[in-house]
């Protein structure tokens, strides 16, 4: 049995009403994709309207939000008087898009405007008090702030103080008490009713452009597209009007900057979809802003000049390859620092670049399935890093409990950065794994994976693939649909990649249906596709290749129920691999092969199948493992009937060869026993490889025929010395037990050793 990585949510089937039924074959819709919809609580004919047509007419009045038409008539009375006005943005992509839009907006009525990013590393994100002062100090009249601004105080406070009015623009956490400025426009301002309160920073400030120039600036929808998707905000109502039309827009962008970026992405302008910007640009933004400054992107997303934005979008490229290379070094000195003992992990490391430390605990929280903190000391004796959490916990809470331990500390319920004094650690980690125990937080059900449908192989086609693109916009709230596929098994398995870590394999049901797996990142389980009892869960796509169009399943999980058997009988399948202190190796020779008992650490000889029970009972193994052949293969079987594990490894060396040697011809035979004749006695003890080289037969195969003379008393064995018997009796060779025990274990070695897995598992678990 191998468990599913994460927790399985199986669809919750429910009846459509005979409305929807008849709505969704008007639209010559397949069942199957109105059930989609009706999980997706899409269930009036205006709900399905407005999902499969977003159109812009659906956008909602930007004056709806508070604070609109004060902040609009500040920003006009601003350019009708020529002050200096700041945009005050963020270094992600939702703030690097979120600056531009409303650039290029006030720079449409002919505003004096200016753009600032924070620095993540000197000013942290948020209004920062020093770039205020300097601002203010350089002539700056009015600050706008996008995609940030409802948590900054102190900032705002100065520029109040100084006479300088701050427009917020954010969609961030509201805090218990507001900042003190001119206006805040926010999608859930507690004195307001904006109807949509998903919106991300971008939306937000493509609301304040759209007030601002009186008519939804069209030509703006590619970045707020691009923002909204990076931020991974919910992608039904609005978002979702303001994707599907901002998706359209950078399938013909004449952005130099976009078409540059995109072109450096690989990607296909015209067949461009959410998850190329989310999986390709959107990493790209974000990148420059976590490992250095981001105010070029800014540019880059804004420039006419096609060798400037050809040399930005070049330079965004190599950051994110950067990016990459950061993680993946962090994350492989982190895995090794995991500890099972712990409820919350804390990795803590040296030099590690803080900027990329929150992807590295989400790809350890998405392995581990528990919490974990990612942080780097610093060299004035501070930790700092990000954290993530699971559902069943929540981060920011816990932490918030802990607050005089932190030197500074943010967040949410999911994610949170934080710094503490590294003589602070040992005591943090104790009060985490403390604090998960003392509320009976359970973190053993794993992260959740919710499931839409379960299908058969002969339901999964190209043209029901390519159906489910009605679905799209896919995001938060509205996912990629994912499926599972059960009692099925896999063939053509083999490893992929450079270094062997993604895989692929045909899955089957027996029947005709087939079906095409990439795992990404599943290489080194490939050994756990060689069962039946296959359970998967995946996204379908269509893999195109000459022309040809095929299904295939994107793995995200899988699980196999019953026994499984593991085929490690050639040493080409054990490279590479030791089985783990959960697993006990039975041995039925004491004369095992030092390659095996390196590759088994916890090796039991078996003597009789109750010493075997109880040994096994009393430690901690769930696995088995039968390292060499016994004398009959029924043995097995026995084994595995009275003790109860669902994991089992073939090694089955052959310690005597006799398969390959069998028990020797009449001609052997009459050669070895004409040498005794002719001598008065044979030192076996040490001559024994002379011997058989004179012979010409194998030293094992040697052994064994001398045994079976002595058995027959033909011979006589002492001190080392083989003498004959004078005037033995004459006797057929096959009157030796050992010769007849030999023939059952060229018998069992050939049905163990020759026979394919299939065989042996229809045999052994039948």
């Amino acid at each position: 049995m191998k468990r599913a990585n994460f927790h399985w949510l199986r669809p919750q089937k429910s009846e459509l009403s005979a409305d929807f039924e008849e709505m969704i074959q008007a639209r010559g819709l397949s069942p199957l994709i109105g059930q989609l919809l009706w999980q997706r609580n899409i269930r009036t004919a205006a709900d399905l309207q407005s999902f499969l047509e977003p159109d812009l007419q659906g956008l909602h009045d930007p004056f709806l939000f508070y604070d609109m038409e004060k902040a609009v008539d500040r920003i006009q009375t601003a350019i009708m008087n020529e002050e200096r006005i700041l945009i005050y943005g963020d270094y992600d992509a939702d703030g690097i898009t979120s600056t531009t839009v409303l650039k290029e907006a006030l720079e449409l009525l002919g505003a004096d405007v200016e753009f600032y990013l924070p620095n993540r590393f000197t000013d942290g994100y948020g209004p920062n008090l020093s770039v205020y002062q300097d601002k203010i100090a350089a002539g700056v009249q009015l600050i706008i702030t996008v995609d940030n601004g409802v948590s900054g105080h102190e900032a705002l406070a100065y520029a109040k103080e100084a006479q300088v009015d701050v427009i917020v623009t954010d969609h961030h956490e509201l805090p218990p008490e507001l900042p003190d400025a001119y206006a805040i426009i926010h999608p859930r301002h507690p004195l307001g009713n904006y109807p949509f309160p998903d919106l991300a920073g971008v939306g937000v400030a493509f609301k304040v452009a759209t007030a601002l120039l009186e008519e939804v600036p069209v030509e703006l929808l590619d970045l707020v597209a691009i923002g909204t998707i990076a931020d991974m905000v919910s992608l039904t109502g609005e978002n979702r009007i303001l994707v599907t039309n901002g998706l359209k827009m950078i399938q013909q962008t004449e952005r130099a900057g976009l078409s540059a970026l995109i072109e450096v992405s690989g990607l296909k302008k015209r067949a461009i979809n959410e998850t190329d910007i989310g999986f390709a640009i959107g990493p790209r933004l974000n990148a420059i802003g976590r490992l250095e400054d981001a105010n070029p992107a800014v540019t880059l997303m804004s420039t006419f000049d096609p060798e400037e934005a050809q040399s930005l979008a070049n330079q965004l490229d190599t950051i994110n390859l950067q990016r990459k290379q950061y993680v993946e070094t962090i994350l492989k000195e982190a895995q090794n620092m995991l500890s099972d003992s712990n409820q919350v992990h804390l990795i803590v490391g040296d030099d590690w670049h803080e900027g990329v430390l929150g992807i590295v605990a989400g790809r350890l929280m998405q392995q581990t399935g528990r919490p974990v903190l990612v942080l780097t000391k610093k060299s004035n004796g501070i930790a700092k890093g990000s954290g993530r959490s699971v559902a069943a916990l929540n981060l920011f809470d816990m932490l918030s409990g802990m607050r005089e331990m932190f030197t500074s500390f943010g967040g949410h319920h999911a994610a949170v950065g934080l710094s503490v004094p590294i003589d602070h650690l040992s005591m943090l980690q104790e009060r985490m794994n403390q604090y998960v125990v003392d509320n009976r937080i359970d973190l053993s059900s794993g992260i959740p994976l919710p499931i839409d449908e379960e299908l058969s192989l002969a339901e999964i086609t190209t043209n029901f693939i390519e159906s489910l693109k009605i679905l799209a916009p896919f995001g938060t709230d509205n996912p990629i649909p994912k499926f599972l596929i059960t009692n099925i098994s896999a063939d053509n398995g083999r490893q992929i990649g450079t270094e062997n870590q993604h895989l692929k394999v045909s899955l089957t049901d027996g029947e005709n249906g087939q079906l095409d797996v990439i795992g990404f990142g599943f290489g080194s389980q490939l050994v756990e596709f060689e069962s039946e009892g296959l359970a998967v869960v995946g996204q379908l796509s269509v893999n195109e290749w000459n022309g040809k169009k095929k299904p295939q399943l994107m793995l995200e999980d899988f699980e196999v129920n019953g026994i499984q058997l593991f085929d490690l009988r050639s040493k080409k399948n054990r490279q590479g691999l030791t089985l783990d202190a959960q697993t006990l190796g039975v041995a039925f020779s004491d004369k095992l092969p030092s390659e095996i008992e390196r590759f088994c650490p916890n090796v039991h000889v078996y003597q009789t199948l109750d010493d075997l029970t109880a040994f096994f009972g009393s430690g901690n193994y769930t696995q088995l493992a039968f390292l060499d052949c016994p004398s009959e293969k029924e043995l097995l079987r026995k084994i595995i009937q009275e003790i109860p594990v669902n994991r089992i490894y073939l090694i089955l060396v052959s310690t005597e060869d006799a398969y390959l040697d069998g028990v020797g011809t009449r001609e052997q035979y009459g050669r070895l026993f004409q040498l005794i004749n002719q001598q008065n006695g044979i030192d076996i003890r040490y001559k024994l490889p002379m011997v058989a080289n004179y012979l010409q037969i194998p030293e094992k195969l040697l052994i064994f025929m001398i045994q079976v003379f002595f058995d027959l008393k033909f011979v006589t064995i002492k001190d080392g010395v083989l003498k004959k018997v004078p005037d033995p009796e004459n006797k057929p060779l096959n009157e030796s037990v050992l010769y007849q025990q030999r023939l059952a274990k060229i018998k069992t070695e050939e049905d163990l050793l020759m026979s394919d897995l299939s065989t042996i598992r229809k045999w052994l678990i039948s």
